[in-house]
C-alpha cells in the first residue's frame, strides 16, 4: 500500500526555492492507494498531477510531506532500501515513441532489467529468455514477431505494449500510467487501457492513472478513486463514480461539462455552463481560493479565505459554495 500525507513539491525560480517566482507545483496533498487498487488524477496541463507521478516513482525529489510504500518512509530508509522499495513502483511514460531508445532492439530493451533480476535471483540466460516471452505475452505480444524489431518498426499501440511490458520484467507492486493513451491512435486506446484492467484484476497490481481524460479515468478505475487537481492542489476527491456523477466543485464540473456530448445519444446536462476563463499560471495570494479568478460562482469570501476539503469521509471538496450540478450528459430514452 502507498499512503501519501501532505505532499508539497516547489521548484525554484531564478531567486532560489523560497523567492517570489517559485513554482508551488504539488501543494498539501494526501491519499492512499490500497494494494490491488486505482487512484485517478485528472486536471489540466501544468496542474501537478504529472509530478505527484514523477515523485511516487522516485523520479522527483519532494519538498515536504511523506511518502510511505507498505509503512516504509521513503525519506528515512537507506539508499539501497530505497531503490528496493522504489523498483516495485514503475512509470509508464505518457510518449511510446521516446520512451524506446531507437538504436536498440525490443529485445536489448526488455533484457537489460531482466539481467538485473537475473543477477539478483541467480538465475540464467534461460531465465531472461522465458520471463520476456511471459511479459509480452501478458501485453498481448507474440515474441517472435517482436522481440527482432527495433521501435520505428512497430505501431504506436504496440511500442505502448511494450512500454507496460519493461515495466512488469521487475515485476511491480504499482503501475503509474502517465496519460498512458494520450500518444497512441484514438482506435488503439481501448485495447491498451483494457490491458492495464485486466493487470489490476489478474495480478493484484495497484494502478495510479494520471490522464485528462474522464472517460478513461472511469473505465480503469471504476472502483477506485478520483482526484481533482487544480494548480497542484485537490479541488475534489471521492470513489470515481461518485466524482463523476455528483460533482460538487465548480472546477469539477468544469471539466465535465467539457465532455463532448454525442449528438443523437445523449442529451447535455442541465447545468452545463460556458467554458472557463484560461488558466492563470501565476502564483494566487495564500489566503484566496485557486479557482476564485475563473470560478463563474465565487463570492468576496473565496477572495480572502482559502477553503479546505469538506464533505462527508468518503467525498471531499474544497469549496466555500459546493452545490451538485448536472453536468453530465444524459442518455436519449428510446
Amino acid at each position: 500500500m502507498i499512503e501519501v500525507r501532505r505532499l508539497e513539491k516547489t521548484f525554484p525560480g531564478k531567486h532560489g526555492l523560497l523567492g517570489h517566482d517559485a513554482v508551488k507545483a504539488v501543494q498539501d496533498v494526501s491519499f492512499r492507494i490500497p494494494d490491488g487498487g486505482a487512484v485517478s488524477f485528472i486536471g489540466e496541463s501544468g496542474c501537478g498531477k504529472t509530478t505527484i507521478g514523477r515523485i511516487l516513482a522516485g523520479l522527483e525529489n519532494y519538498t515536504a510531506g511523506e511518502v510511505l510504500v507498505d509503512g516504509q518512509n521513503l525519506a528515512t530508509v537507506d539508499r539501497r532500501q530505497r531503490e528496493a522499495v522504489l523498483r516495485r513502483v514503475q512509470l509508464i511514460q505518457q510518449d511510446p515513441y521516446q520512451a524506446l531508445n531507437p538504436a536498440r532492439t525490443i529485445e536489448q530493451a526488455l533484457s537489460d532489467p531482466l539481467k538485473v533480476m537475473a543477477k539478483a535471483r541467480g538465475a540464467d540466460t534461460a531465465w531472461i529468455l522465458q520471463r520476456m516471452e511471459e511479459v509480452l505475452g501478458l501485453v498481448g505480444l507474440e515474441p517472435e514477431a517482436v522481440v527482432h524489431k527495433y521501435p520505428h518498426m512497430l505501431s504506436g499501440g504496440q511500442r505502448q505494449r511494450i512500454v507496460i511490458a519493461r515495466a512488469l520484467t521487475v515485476e511491480p507492486s504499482v503501475l503509474v500510467a502517465d496519460e498512458a493513451v494520450s500518444m497512441i491512435d484514438v482506435s488503439l486506446r481501448l485495447g491498451v487501457l483494457k490491458l492495464l484492467r485486466d493487470l489490476r484484476e489478474k495480478f493484484h497490481i495497484s494502478l495510479i492513472f494520471i490522464t485528462h481524460d474522464v472517460a478513461s479515468a472511469r473505465y480503469v478505475g471504476e472502483d477506485g478513486q478520483m482526484f481533482v487537481i487544480y494548480k497542484g492542489m485537490i479541488a475534489e476527491q471521492g470513489p470515481t463514480d461518485d466524482v463523476i456523477l455528483h460533482p460538487q466543485h465548480p472546477y469539477t464540473q468544469a471539466l465535465l461539462s467539457a465532455v463532448p456530448v454525442l449528438k443523437g445519444l445523449e442529451s447535455p446536462g442541465s447545468d452545463r455552463y460556458i467554458p472557463l476563463k484560461e488558466l492563470d499560471h501565476g502564483q494566487s495570494p495564500e489566503n484566496a481560493c485557486l479557482f476564485a479568478p475563473r470560478c463563474p460562482f465565487a463570492q468576496p469570501l473565496c477572495e480572502t479565505e482559502r477553503p479546505a476539503l469538506q464533505g462527508a469521509s468518503g467525498h471531499q471538496y474544497a469549496c466555500h459554495y459546493p452545490q451538485e450540478r448536472h453536468v453530465v450528459a444524459v442518455a436519449l430514452k428510446e
